[in-house]
């Protein structure tokens, strides 16, 4: 995406039978003076296109209403266009799968309906996005650290080393337990810790609930783009930290999926 200023769209130039054969995928709301680059496609790669009202406007293209939506490509042809867009604008996410009749429909609908709150927002959201900040524990290692840590967690894996699984079932089960109890233990530690260091860039933070048992943290953080070295910095200290205990990975600049609640069109 580009920002371009004094753009205007022509919302008028579809036939009657187009439109009646199209529907209108909107990923988000932007600066009216956004202007889509000449290649960018989203959704069944049909080009991104802009219906402006006002100050506002939004990221739309045409799709076939019969074709089924929520295939892995089309999840990340919505989460391409929203986060590229952050690299050089605010932007406003739109549920995936927002869907309307025609541009008409996304300005009397959604834009004109919503048109001070989505430029109050915009305008706090400008210069920010959102980014990620996860963590990994490295298995052998935590569970090594939870072992030595706790000595009936230590006495049952002796108990079931080298022996049948049939027989040691349920050592085997009581291990797990403690080994859960332990992770969640440690996540919340972990995470605080993370907020902490986080703290000077942001308060501005959610933290996301883990996906996998051994998922360390995950926290979502609106930052200055301005300030993503610093940002970079911090999580790399974070990894130097804990390495060889957990993998730490930075993701984003992205959309603020975490922080906006856009309201999803009637149509």
């Amino acid at each position: 995406m580009t920002s371009a200023e004094d753009t205007e769209t022509d919302t008028d130039g579809d036939d009657e039978a187009t439109a009646e054969a199209s529907g209108i995928y909107v990923y988000g709301i932007v600066p009216a003076d956004v202007q889509p680059e000449d290649d960018a496609t989203g959704i069944h790669d049909s080009p991104i296109e802009i219906v402006t009202h006002g100050d506002i406007a939004a990221l739309v293209s045409e799709i076939d209403p019969d074709q089924r939506l929520g295939t892995p490509a089309d999840l990340q042809a919505h989460a391409r266009i929203l986060d590229g867009t952050s690299h050089v604008a605010p932007v406003l996410p739109l549920r995936f799968g927002a869907v309307v009749s025609d541009r008409d429909a996304v300005i009397n609908e959604l834009l004109a309906e919503h048109d001070d709150e989505f430029a109050s927002a915009l305008d706090e959201l400008e210069g920010f996005a959102q980014y990620l900040v996860r963590g990994r524990y490295v298995e052998e290692t935590i569970i090594r650290e939870i072992v030595e840590e706790n000595p009936k967690a230590s006495t049952l894996l002796e108990s079931i080393r080298d022996q049948p699984e049939e027989l040691t079932r349920d050592a085997r089960t009581a291990l797990g337990e403690i080994i859960g109890h332990a992770l969640e233990g440690k996540r919340e530690t972990d995470t605080g810790t993370t907020v902490d260091a986080l703290s000077p860039l942001t308060e501005i933070v959610t933290v996301r609930e883990p996906t996998h048992d051994e998922d360390a943290v995950q926290v979502a953080v609106l930052v200055e783009v301005d300030r993503q070295d610093e940002l970079e910095q911090t999580v790399g200290d974070l990894a130097a930290r804990w390495d060889d205990r957990i993998t730490m990975r930075l993701v984003g600049p992205m959309a603020p999926y975490d922080f906006v609640v856009t309201p999803k069109p009637d149509g």
